[in-house]
């Protein structure tokens, strides 16, 4: 029996930050003061303030240290471990009060979440079934196979009312009922851990964090659906998922939980690991199963549909780690308790991957129908250095723009379709006053040509003549009358592509069209860049009466575009000038703008 249980970051993300080697230091310090009998150090998922990783959380206490050096350890160990004396000073600020050391559930990041999906991550040793069973592990699995039938389990997941967390929000009880009701010698489950949306780190959160989970739910969907056999299609880029993943493949083997007759029942199932080559267009379902197929990884028409079929050309159901997540609290809690979270028609949770111009840069989870401010300014704790918010993009390269003038909007399905927004997989990530609206749908136009397979005409061709386009907006060559033809061609693209990366494409143009037309028309007529990104239409200046004549500026500047002599304000010759913002950088006094 331990006294101490010292939980540390083992994702990515803290991993990143070095936690491995806090561990290791933390091991050898506990050993050295001889405490190893009294106080254990378990290695967990994602506690998703990613910001400030590396994190460590001592119990019984809660203290939750942050942003953790190696050179800490031998005081956390000494004062805290040995004398029971808290190192305040290593302690997120906000946890720490006159009267109390609050607990991160106590915090302003994680007051308004609630963890379902993420219930286990940061909580658990991800690589430790027993841990996973002692918080009600493959209860729900042994729930389904001993009391009830595979049509009350799809009932169930009918009933409450849990959409598709992959993008496009279809019914999972639906989709399980479309696989059941198809006869074959096989049928199969597949996971979709791809996850390839720029700033998207959930899935491989949940994988990295609480394995066992999905490995359950899979299990669960292939008794309802008929299947034997599943396959999780993981990021070849995430070895600390797929590493974990495996190990608890061969741990429910060992106990039971996977292979033949599991919990004497008369039910077979078996899992296999895929991993991907990071082709973004193999998160789209019928790509990754010609992938797993081994086969190079493009869409196939529809219909035929998976659950007719799908993998191998047998029916099978596919849904992506976060959906899955979810299944065995609703076996376990009922449909109604996830139900009673979120809309009406959007129930249960979300977890969203916060990123870009924000202070808790993290993983979050909440209730469907929490607007964008208390994600923003509450969970999010606002944008760095008193900038304006500007927009969110949701859904990465698939989704759309939130402006400031929506952020009262209840994130839901519905409500992101209604302003021409989708949810996606969950990815969110900030911006402020200094981005540039068209660029940035520049950006996510980049990533989809880059990232089409070149099968259907419309987006191979299309996308790159969306990308031109742009290109000559941000260049300031473009008319009016381009402007017409982007959005044309847009719609065009949308409604022709073979699959839903073509057909996606063009929304981060639709959205910032629509809500930052204006921007677009500074580019074009006024051939000025607003924010001051776009480096063909910045111009820099030196200010006359701020220049001290230093001279540093000219001595900077790569291309010889800066004149002047000593104690005498400088100039810039804007014909050599290539905007690289040396100049700006270097100036101690302020003297340089751009615009």
């Amino acid at each position: 029996m331990y006294r101490s249980h010292v939980l540390v970051c083992g994702g990515t993300g803290c991993t990143s930050s070095n936690s491995a080697a806090i561990i290791e230091a933390l091991e050898a310090q506990i050993a050295d003061k001889g405490l190893s009998e009294e106080i254990k150090v378990i290695r967990t998922g994602c506690f998703g303030l990613c910001a400030l990783g590396p994190i460590m959380i001592v119990y019984p206490e809660g203290c939750f240290y942050s942003q953790v050096k190696v050179e800490d350890i031998p005081e956390i160990v000494e004062e805290h471990l040995l004398k029971g004396r808290i190192v305040t000073r290593l302690l997120y600020d906000e946890t720490v009060t006159p009267e109390e050391i609050k607990s991160l559930n106590d915090t302003t990041f994680y007051a308004k979440q609630h963890r379902v999906a993420l219930r286990n991550c940061g909580v658990i040793d991800p690589e430790n079934i027993d841990e996973y069973i002692a918080y009600d592990g493959y209860q729900a699995l042994a729930k389904c196979l001993t009391e009830y039938t595979p049509e009350q389990v799809i009932q169930i997941v009918k009933d409450s009312g849990l959409r598709g967390r992959g993008g496009g929000g279809f019914p999972t009880g639906l989709k399980w009922s479309f696989t059941a009701a198809n006869q074959a010698d096989q049928k199969y489950v597949v996971c979709n851990a791809d996850e390839g949306d720029p700033g998207a780190f959930m899935d491989r959160s949940v994988l990295e964090g609480d394995p066992h989970c999905i490995i359950e739910a899979m299990a669960i969907c292939g008794y309802a659906t008929g299947a034997t056999e599943g396959y999780v299609y993981v990021r070849a880029e995430y070895p600390i998922a797929v590493e974990r993943l495996k190990i608890a493949i061969e741990q429910a083997k060992e106990y039971g939980l996977l292979g033949k007759n599991i919990f004497d029942s008369g039910f077979d199932f078996d899992l296999h690991v895929r991993l991907g080559a990071g082709a973004f267009v193999c998160g789209e379902e019928t790509a990754l199963m010609t992938s797993i197929e081994g086969n190079r990884g493009e869409p196939r028409p529809r219909p035929p549909y998976p659950a007719v079929k799908g993998l191998f050309a047998k029916p099978t159901t596919e849904n992506n780690v976060e959906t899955f997540a979810n299944i065995p609290q609703i076996i376990l809690k009922g449909a109604d308790w996830f139900a009673s979270m979120g809309t009406e028609k959007s129930k249960g949770t979300k977890v969203f991957a916060l990123g870009g111009k924000i202070n808790n840069t993290g993983l979050v989870e909440v209730p469907m129908g929490t607007t964008l401010r208390e994600v923003i300014e509450e969970i999010g704790g606002g944008i760095p250095n008193g900038k304006k918010f500007k927009a969110a993009q949701t859904g990465g390269p698939s989704g759309g723009c939130i402006p400031a003038s929506l952020m009262d909007t209840p994130i839901d399905y519905d409500n992101l379709t209604a302003i021409g927004c989708m949810m996606g997989s969950g990815g969110l990530i900030v911006m402020d006053e200094d981005n540039c609206m068209v660029d940035i749908a520049k950006f996510f136009l980049d990533f989809t040509v880059d990232e089409s397979c070149g099968k259907c005409t419309p987006c191979r061709v299309g996308t790159k003549r969306l990308r031109e386009m742009l290109e000559k907006i941000t260049d300031g060559k473009a008319t009016l009358e381009d402007l017409d033809k982007l959005e044309e061609l847009c719609y065009y693209i949308k409604e022709n592509s073979l699959c839903g990366l073509g057909q996606t494409a063009p929304n981060p143009v639709l959205a910032t069209l629509k809500f930052f037309r204006n921007e677009y028309i500074a580019h074009i007529v006024d051939k000025t860049c607003p924010a001051g990104v776009c480096k063909k239409l910045v111009k820099y200046e030196i200010v006359a009466d701020k220049c001290k004549g230093c001279t540093l500026c000219s001595r900077k500047c790569p291309v010889g575009a800066i004149s002047g002599t000593v104690k005498n304000p400088h100039t810039i010759d804007t014909n050599k000038c290539i905007k690289c913002g040396v100049c700006m950088e270097s100036c101690k006094f302020g003297a340089i703008t751009k615009k």
